[in-house]
């Protein structure tokens, strides 16, 4: 299923004694880019959810986010020993030397860096949760990518069956050109006063018509154009794929423009042009 490269999913789970987010959001990137935003205490599991996202989301730049919020307004606050005991000895020291005492309170001393201390928890258990974490945000990411990949998709299969139209338009036109060039030379030549040569006027005609003769473009037009409607209904990740075909497509919509030998196959060649560019921002988006 086609996939968008920009989505946004959330989740949210209570583990060993923590209330823990998970944000994921993505936008195109050329490849998978992957970035946390984590929490030092959880960075211990950062390996392996970088290793879970990148199973999941091949192409991307991807922005996990995990915060955590302490369940519980009772809880026991665990205490440094050694930090506090330190910390009034320092103070002695410090007051022997000052002529007033010190005066703080020993919630002063609670907010000293390295007095309070964090709980231990399960690591195990708490990796095990992480990872279903990310896997239930996952989920949720990669519904929303796919959500907006059916919209693309839909988007590009209207945008081709529009130049099949044209193209078909473009192949029944060519030999009313062809013709028109010959009525044109034919009137030309009437207007001189000499006598033609009608074997060099034939290999001129020829010549043009070889020279203007687009089929060669229109089949290749046609063939990238099935190619592109049969790239959609892949399972693997074609953006990249897709992203070649809009070149190649583009490449063959200069030919055609190029060789334009009236004002109708002119606006043929600009319609294709101006179809094949919306589908390109498109594709820059799909996975």
């Amino acid at each position: 299923m086609i996939r968008s490269m920009t989505a946004f999913a959330n989740s949210e789970a209570e583990i060993s004694g923590l209330t823990l987010i998970c944000e994921l959001r993505s936008v195109n990137h050329r490849y998978c880019d992957i970035s946390f935003k984590i929490p030092e205490r959880l960075r211990f599991a950062e390996s392996e959810l970088r290793a879970q996202i990148s199973d999941q989301l091949k192409r991307g730049k991807i922005e996990c986010s995990l915060s955590f919020k302490k369940l519980g307004q009772g809880q026991a606050l665990v205490i440094n020993p050694e930090a506090v005991e330190a910390l009034l000895a320092a103070t002695r020291q410090i007051e022997q030397r000052m002529q007033a005492a010190l005066a703080f309170s020993a919630l002063d001393v609670l907010a000293f860096p390295g007095v309070q201390q964090e709980q231990e928890v399960d690591k195990e258990a708490l990796t095990q949760g992480l990872n279903q974490l990310v896997k239930h945000a996952l989920s949720g990411h990669i519904a929303a990518r796919e959500r907006e990949g059916a919209q693309l998709k839909s988007l590009i299969d209207t945008r081709c069956q529009t130049m099949q139209t044209l193209v078909q338009q473009a192949r029944l036109r060519l030999p009313d050109v062809l013709d028109a060039i010959r009525q044109k030379l034919n009137a030309r030549i009437k207007e001189l006063s000499a006598e033609p040569n009608f074997d060099r006027l034939e290999q001129e005609l020829v010549y043009l018509a070889q020279k203007l003769d687009v089929a060669e473009e229109l089949d290749r037009l046609e063939a990238h154009i099935r190619e592109i409607l049969a790239t959609l209904t892949k399972a693997d990740a074609v953006g990249r794929r897709l992203d070649f075909l809009m070149q190649e497509l583009n490449r063959e919509a200069n030919t055609l423009s190029s060789k334009s030998a009236d004002f109708e196959m002119t606006q043929i060649a600009i319609e294709l042009k101006v179809l094949i560019e919306q589908m390109r921002e498109q594709v820059q988006n799909i996975e």
